[in-house]
This record gives C-alpha cells, sequence and structure tokens, in this order.
C-alpha cells in the first residue's frame, strides 16, 4: 500500500498544479479522498457515474481524471451528483482532477502528446488565459494528405476535416478538447490549420472565410493522452499497478 497524500503531491507538482490556473470552479487536484491507502490507480476522461463504477469493478483506489468532479460552484450532492459520491466513499475510491494543467504540460500534456503522436515538433505556444497559454504550435513538413493519414491511424473512428488553407501547412496549432476559442486566433499565431477535440458548425463558415484548415478529432479523443502519461508515471514511481478506464465516448 503507498500513502495517497504522498501520490497527490507527487501529481500536484507535476502537472505545476498551483501555477497553471483553470475556470473558475474547477478544483483541480484530490477532490475526493480514500481511507489514505493506494494499491492501484486508474485514469479516466472523465469523472462521471460509469467511469467510477468501472474503476471499483477493476479494483482501483484513486482514479485520475480530466474532467473532474466540479466546474461551477456549489453542487448539490442530489440525483446523480449524490450517486457517484456515495459510490465512492462506499467503495473507498479517491479522485483527482487535472484539467487545464493537464492540457498545456509541455511534456505530459493532451496538446504536447498529440503533436508527438502526430510527428509534429512544438515551436512555441498561443492562446493565452490568464497569463498562461494553453495551446501549443508546431512545424509540419508534410501536406494535408499525410496529415490526414497520421489523423486516421491515431483517430480510427474518425474526424471531420474542413479543408481551406494551405495543401502544406508549415505551422499547426493543437488544442485539444473544445478548439471553439482557438478558431479565430490560429492566423494570429501564424497558422492557418488547427487539431483540435469538437467544434461548432459555424466554424465551418469560418474556415471558409479565414481560408483556414480546422480538423475535430473528438473532445474525449484528444484529451485520453495527459491522465494517461500522468497515472503510468505515478505507477512507476510509487510500484503500483495501473489500468485506464474506457468509456468509448464518441463525441
Amino acid at each position: 500500500m503507498v500513502d495517497l497524500h504522498e501520490v497527490i503531491n507527487f501529481c500536484d507538482q507535476r502537472v505545476y498544479l498551483a501555477g497553471i490556473p483553470d475556470f473558475d470552479g474547477s478544483q483541480n487536484g484530490l477532490q475526493l479522498e480514500n481511507n489514505g491507502e493506494i494499491s492501484k490507480i486508474g485514469a479516466s476522461v472523465d469523472a462521471g457515474l460509469v467511469p467510477f463504477r468501472l474503476a471499483i469493478e477493476k479494483k482501483i483506489d484513486l482514479l485520475i481524471c480530466h474532467h473532474g468532479l466540479f466546474w461551477t460552484p456549489p453542487i448539490p450532492m442530489t440525483g446523480s451528483n449524490y450517486e457517484k459520491i456515495k459510490l465512492c466513499m462506499d467503495h473507498n475510491l479517491a479522485v483527482y482532477g487535472s484539467h487545464l494543467p493537464l492540457d498545456c504540460h509541455a511534456e505530459i500534456g493532451n496538446n504536447a502528446i498529440l503533436a508527438s503522436k502526430l510527428g509534429l515538433e512544438p515551436c512555441g505556444t498561443f492562446l493565452p488565459f490568464q497569463g498562461v497559454d494553453v495551446g501549443l504550435l508546431t512545424t509540419s513538413s508534410y501536406d494535408r494528405n499525410e496529415l490526414g493519414e497520421r489523423l486516421n491511424d491515431l483517430f480510427p473512428d474518425g474526424y471531420h476535416a474542413m479543408e481551406y488553407g494551405m495543401g502544406k501547412p508549415e505551422k499547426i496549432a493543437i488544442l485539444t478538447g473544445s478548439g471553439q476559442s482557438a478558431v479565430d486566433q490560429i492566423l494570429a499565431s501564424g497558422a492557418d490549420t488547427l487539431i483540435t477535440g469538437e467544434l461548432k458548425q459555424h466554424h465551418f463558415n469560418l474556415a471558409q472565410e479565414l481560408e483556414l484548415n480546422l480538423y475535430a478529432c473528438g473532445h474525449y479523443a484528444t484529451e485520453r493522452f495527459g491522465v494517461d502519461a500522468l497515472a503510468r508515471e505515478v505507477a512507476q514511481k510509487f510500484d503500483l499497478s495501473y489500468e485506464f478506464v474506457e468509456t468509448r465516448c464518441p463525441l
């Protein structure tokens, strides 16, 4: 058994929790304690009732989530909110959340890992949020056809492409999860191509009007990487068993 707070302290420092701002109410960090002992760690994109049930079936004691339990305080502990908390407490499951800190981390962040898997080289950042850039800029040496092949290999369930920019983009912006705030900002950063998770219908018009390449690969699919990387590091450091909790979200 490993002490819960030793693991949490490692996680907090690894993701620079204290130095990365996030949305009000996100409450990054330890969100729900257990009895203080960890024998198996898990990771999931979402802190939801189904991921919790699956984690408990897998005998996980600490679940690291990208989308945590809390977003806009206060949250009444009724309905499914009550069920989630009661389920965790009844089965000694601790929950840790790390949202923007695990998007923009230079090594184990969703943006960085996605870039690495696509063979793109980081060259800068963009899209400041409360003084910290949350988007990643990369350089590319291949054309849209090869980019599409690489995206298809990485996201076999499919992605949506709106290709109205350069046929061979030299710079590609990456913002995992929701890309709504980035679409009208990438030109100012020197890019005309954005790889993200999800977009809105009006971004199709913006892609045409601003001559952009936009690739929406799925919110869930683009945000699996960070929690998996962090949990694997924890498992290795503390000699714990580890398992990813898959929910197959199609969005």
